[in-house]
């Protein structure tokens, strides 16, 4: 064997030991027992914004605004909490608050890249022939999603969003089937749609509950639509056709964000309000009110309950790294443990020198690791009940050593 050959064929033997070593002791320090690093009764001092869980049992139940209506309810929108309950899994009529769903819609559509926001919508005959307000679209006419999107959400127009409707779906009754599959999905347990505008219909029904849920869902998913629902004038077809806001919290309400209003002779008058003030969002609807005075009028005691009693801290933002996390067996040595979420609480005011944050987290794992494994969690608690509890996992997928990766690392080793 000439001396290059032993040389070689020495190194692969040195090389497979020190992999054989290596794994051996791998495997020991995996098989060790995982230790739990809890930062017990860490009371935190101070806190900035939130998002978390509350207790139910804050919830007011008894009407005690005294609300002029046949239902309300009002949640924190990052959490989705609810502060305020008045008959709000009563079924009634939505009026044109249906088409927070229709926008839920569309903007899946615009995020998904299915459709664009200049992509030309032709006015179908069934648009055309559409009653109640609307923009008086012609069927030889077309607008873009964006010009749809404001004549929907500013002046809650009928004939725009059957157009939407049946570009997006082909026809109104196929996209009623996914306007009732998405209120299933969102646990819209209440509703039943049975078109895309709200125009009286048997049937069609939905509660504040689960009004409240869609307009989360469209305001937390796609919170681009607040460009539209925030507008309070405009114009289309060149300045042709103004647009006033429906919705006068826009103009009159310091924070609003929109969202829709809606109302027809059997609904009588309802509202989606919602409002951010002071990194605390705020969604309030209003059901059955008696006139368009009332809603307002309605939604404006409920959001300013909220914001005079409660407050959003949030201690920490998704994609923190808590702790570093040694790894055995995988080809770095560790991974970051970072929060899947934004750490945060509804609190009401004066209670966040009371929360304790704990943190339970593995002190070692094993390869191979996988980008968002879970390694542990933190929660907070207040007066000793858990309001808030978010994962922690890994920043990065790790994967297992093996021999080419070892016989690589030995390598670099010698040469360094």
């Amino acid at each position: 064997m000439s001396h290059k050959n032993k040389f070689i064929y020495i190194a692969c033997v040195v090389l497979l030991c020190h992999f054989i070593l290596f794994n051996t002791f791998a495997l020991a320090v995996s098989d060790a027992t995982a230790y739990v690093w809890s930062n017990q009764s860490k009371k935190l001092e101070t806190a900035e914004t939130s998002v978390g869980l509350n207790s139910s049992s804050a919830t007011v139940t008894d009407n005690t605004l005294a609300l002029d209506c046949g239902a309300a309810c009002l949640i924190e929108q990052n959490s989705g909490l609810i502060i305020y309950d008045y008959n709000m899994h009563e079924k009634l009529r939505p009026a044109s608050v249906t088409k927070i769903m229709s926008l839920l819609l569309i903007m899946e559509a615009l995020d998904s890249g299915k459709i664009q926001l200049t992509d030309k919508i032709p006015c179908t005959e069934d648009a055309a022939k559409m009653g109640g307000s609307q923009i008086w679209l012609d069927v030889r006419e077309t607008l873009t999603v964006e010009e749809m999107l404001k004549a929907i959400c500013v002046v809650s127009a009928n004939d725009c969003v059957v157009a939407m409707a049946d570009y997006l779906e082909g026809s109104q009754d196929a996209f009623v089937k996914k306007m009732n599959q998405k209120a299933q999905e969102l646990g819209m347990n209440d509703t039943t749609f049975k078109n895309c505008h709200g125009i009286d219909e048997d049937g069609h029904l939905t509660s504040a509950y689960d009004i409240a849920i869609m307009s989360r869902e469209l305001l937390m998913n796609h919170p681009s639509i607040t460009k539209y629902t925030t507008i309070w004038m405009d114009s289309l077809r060149d300045g042709k056709s103004s647009l006033v806001n429906t919705n006068k919290l826009v103009r009159n309400y310091r924070g609003a964000t929109g969202l829709k209003t809606g109302s027809t002779s059997l609904a009588l008058y309802n509202l989606s309000a919602s409002a951010t003030r002071d990194g605390l969002s705020l969604i309030a609807v209003i059901m059955k009110a008696p006139t368009t005075k009332d809603r307002f009028a309605e939604a404006t005691k409920l959001l300013d309950y909220g914001f005079s009693n409660y407050s959003y801290k949030t201690f920490a933002k998704k994609g923190d790294t808590i702790k570093e996390i040694p790894i055995s067996k995988g080809v770095s040595s560790s991974v970051s443990a970072v929060l899947s979420s934004d750490a945060g609480v509804l609190l009401k005011k004066g209670e966040e020198s009371n929360i304790v944050q704990n943190v339970n987290l593995s002190e070692e794992i094993t390869a191979p690791i996988n980008e968002g494994d879970k390694l542990g969690e933190i929660s907070y608690s207040l007066n000793g009940e858990t309001i808030a509890t978010i994962d922690i996992v890994a920043k990065n997928s790790i994967a297992k050593i093996d021999l080419p990766h070892m016989l690589q690392y030995v390598f670099n080793s010698w040469i360094s």
